[in-house]
């Protein structure tokens, strides 16, 4: 009995072994259509494939009807900005210089944005997070991206005590982590890509239909390395320009690995850096990029349906951006008249440096807590009476604010507000526009 039990097992392993055999012959040949044939329904969770030219077919989700991307790089001057809307969502990538949060303030009271779904910080230099207070005094934030979450600067722990109390406080993103916006997917593609402020700037893409926009904030060429080391996709129809057009920034195979069909420069007008340089305007032209500036064109306005992009600036349609930097004639030292005044006991956190007739000036200072404080406006007829400028007392972390609006028949020029109040007077000048 145990002979032929045997028998019966050693026929059976022959025949596992001669199946085997046969299925070992063929078994690489008929396993990997099958793998192959599942890898596309995969990547199509992938911002983008290693062949960009065919992303379009395979990985570009289908978009809402009437669904749109707008990206508004605000002129800031000397800094960054850019306001991003798709579906009725909207984020903030940066906020200009600390005489910016008015304009910041502004745009978003213009566009009704009382809510950002995300604000992002690229890095801790005041002429990307300056502005950025002006922002939390209008609206509240879902999520506040930033490198570091401290940094040894007044303006830095602004910003960071706002983000706090309106933006959910400062959250440090890693490279690949995504974010919705609408139809639209934020990428981060880098973050603390070296220990040099500038280098740390958050780079991220925004992927909308078969378009995308990548923002580099000011990394140089080693954050850039840093990237292109990392393997991550870096195809982008519109570029905006690293570190305000610098040649330390856009390197010739960061640059090849982008491709794209358009750039945009935010720059100051006449700034002492030399900003852009000829070195990162030849390097665009090479790669025969269209490129805007902020410095010759004010706003540069992207819209994308999905397909195309199309890029509408303020003014000046066919400047020569492609052109040399005009440089300043002033000192260096001359030049930054952006931050307002301050006194010990009185921070001011956004002022109307310059506005418009018929448009509303916000103050916001940060002074004592639960202190009351006044404010007067003096125009050449003597003081403003308009409301919204009685005396207030500030809130438990000592902030207060005044908004008013500034008449038709106002005459331009130069005038001063006071602020006064636990002990210290304030004067700041303002310009009144057409």
């Amino acid at each position: 009995m145990y002979q032929k039990q045997k028998t019966i097992r050693s026929v059976l392993l022959a025949g596992v072994l001669i199946l085997s055999l046969i299925l070992g012959g063929c078994g690489v040949d008929n396993v990997s259509p099958t793998a192959q044939s599942t890898s596309p329904t995969v990547q199509t969770t992938q911002p983008e494939t290693s062949q960009p030219d065919t992303q379009p077919e395979t990985t570009a989700p289908a978009l809402p009807q009437g669904s749109e991307l707008q990206v508004r790089f605000l002129d800031v001057g000397q800094a960054d900005a850019a306001l991003i809307s798709c579906d009725g969502h909207h984020m903030l990538i940066d906020g200009g210089n600390r005489g910016d949060s008015n304009l910041i303030y502004a745009v978003l009271q213009r566009e009704e944005i009382s809510y950002l779904d995300m604000v992002v910080a690229t890095h801790a230099h005041e002429d990307h997070i300056g502005g950025l207070p002006g922002a939390f005094q209008y609206a509240s934030a879902g999520l506040t991206l930033c490198p570091v979450t401290t940094y040894d600067s007044d303006v830095f722990e602004t910003f960071a005590a706002k983000a706090l109390e309106k933006g959910g406080g400062l959250t440090v993103p890693q490279p690949g982590d995504t974010y919705p916006l609408g139809s639209a997917t934020v990428t981060i593609l880098g973050v603390n890509g070296e220990a040099d402020t500038n280098n740390t700037s958050i780079v991220l893409r925004i992927d909308y239909g078969q378009t995308s926009f990548l923002f580099t904030g000011d990394a140089e060429r080693e954050a850039e390395q840093v990237i292109l080391d990392s393997g991550l996709p870096l195809s982008a129809t519109v570029l905006k320009v690293g570190h305000h057009g610098s040649d330390t920034s856009t390197t010739y195979p960061f640059l090849r690995e982008i491709m794209p069909q358009y750039a945009v420069i935010s720059v100051g007008t006449g700034n002492s850096y030399g900003h852009p340089t000829e070195e990162t305007l030849s390097r665009l032209r090479d790669a025969d990029v269209e490129v805007f500036r902020t410095d010759m064109q004010g706003d540069i306005v992207c819209t994308s349906d999905g397909k195309t992009v199309t890029v509408q600036p303020q003014r000046n349609q066919n400047a020569d951006t492609l052109g040399p930097a005009t440089p300043t004639t002033q000192p260096p030292e001359t030049q930054p008249e952006t931050q307002a005044p301050s006194l010990e006991g009185i921070q001011v956190l956004v002022w109307p440096e310059t506005v418009r007739q018929n448009e509303t000036a916000t103050v916001t200072i940060q002074g004592l807590p639960n202190t009351t404080y006044s404010i007067t406006i003096n125009y050449k007829s003597g003081p403003s009476s308009a409301q919204g400028l009685e005396d207030k007392t500030s809130d438990g972390s000592g902030q207060v604010s005044w908004s008013w609006k500034v008449g038709g028949r106002t005459s331009p020029g130069t005038f001063h507000i006071t602020v006064s109040g636990g002990g210290e007077t304030l004067t700041l000048p303002f310009t009144v526009t057409e």
